[in-house]
């Protein structure tokens, strides 16, 4: 609780001097309207104080008098508004920029802290499962049962970390794609079969064509159909479904994760994609999480040429909808 007081402190900072800088720029600017105009009126009357009234041109002088205060001031309002706004559009955008910075500033810290928990309960659960298997006399059912539990963690903290590696080198531009013809409907039913397995009491349900098939990168096509998968399971109630279909009509494929959570609301769908974002206030949120795994299926989709979108599943929930170009299995269009 003091770290996180102490990082608001922290981020609240720059806020403070922004707001401070640009009321003392502010009311620096009124301030010398104000001199500047009383230095004009002071000209003027001095101006006016040198004039005799039996001098033969002398309401002509006093005209030219005050049409030159007229336009001094005319001037000092001009130049200020234009100075004022330019300040202010600036002011804008820097505080857009702050609060931006500050927003990424929140999530990479929720990140750290997540990615730290979503590090350890595997590696803990698993050191678990050893210390039992080392401590302990078990029976063949018992340890293939431990064994097993022990797997789904590596396999989880593999995975997790996979994702972290792979958004570094997408993001950087150093990770070489391997195109290939790939049987999209085996690789959707080999991850939702291990889902299964990890969630045995969830009720699931599939409706996978045979015969999808696709150009793509294996390793970022499991990745992608992962995270959808753990997405609607992450963010859906222990006994609601989860709902996944793939299906072809005409060229295209269609790969549709579905479920019964609290879904996503509509001015928040184009963001969910952005990296380290996640759907709710930064401070409040208790579902775990990292913030990578839409920002990963989102530049996968794109860097495939595949269009995703988000709507609601009525009554509640969420669809996460893929569209892409099949192929037949020989590599032709289908």
């Amino acid at each position: 609780m003091a770290i996180t007081i102490y990082n608001k402190k922290r981020v609240n900072r720059p806020n403070l001097v922004y707001w401070f800088l640009l009321l003392y720029i502010i009311a620096a600017m009124g301030w010398w309207f104000i001199a500047l105009n009383i230095q004009n009126r002071q000209m003027t009357e001095y101006k006016l104080s040198l004039l005799t009234h039996d001098q033969t041109d002398y309401i002509q002088k006093v005209e030219n008098i005050y049409a030159e205060r007229d336009r001094k001031t005319a001037s000092y309002i001009g130049e200020g508004l234009f100075i004022l706004i330019v300040i202010l559009v600036g002011a804008v955008f820097l505080y857009g920029a702050i609060r931006r910075q500050n927003r990424i500033h929140r999530q990479q810290q929720n990140f750290m802290m997540a990615i730290t928990h979503e590090l350890k309960t595997p590696i803990s659960i698993a050191r678990l499962n050893m210390e039992t298997l080392q401590k302990h006399q078990l029976n063949d059912a018992q340890k293939e049962k431990i064994i097993k539990s022990s797997l789904q963690e590596i396999n989880r903290l593999n995975t997790l970390t996979g994702n972290i590696l792979v958004s570094a080198q997408l993001e950087g531009g150093s990770y070489r794609f391997d195109k290939e013809t790939l049987d999209l409907s085996e690789i959707v039913n080999n991850s939702v079969s291990e889902f299964i397995s990890r969630f045995p009491a969830k009720p699931w349900q599939r409706e996978i064509e045979e015969g999808v098939h696709l150009t793509g990168d294996p390793l970022l096509m499991q990745i992608l159909v992962n995270n959808l998968v753990e997405n609607a399971v992450k963010y859906s109630a222990a006994g609601s479904p989860v709902f996944i279909r793939l299906k072809k009509q005409d060229r295209k494929g269609f790969l549709e994760v579905r479920d019964e959570g609290s879904g996503v609301p509509e001015k928040e769908r184009k963001r969910v994609f952005q990296k380290f974002y996640r759907v709710g206030n930064e401070d409040t949120r208790s579902t775990q999480g990292t913030g990578l795994g839409l920002y990963l299926v989102s530049k996968i989709a794109r860097d495939h040429k595949m269009n995703i979108s988000i709507s609601s599943n009525k009554p509640r929930g969420s669809i996460f909808t893929v569209q892409f170009n099949t192929i037949r299995h020989d590599g032709n269009s289908a």
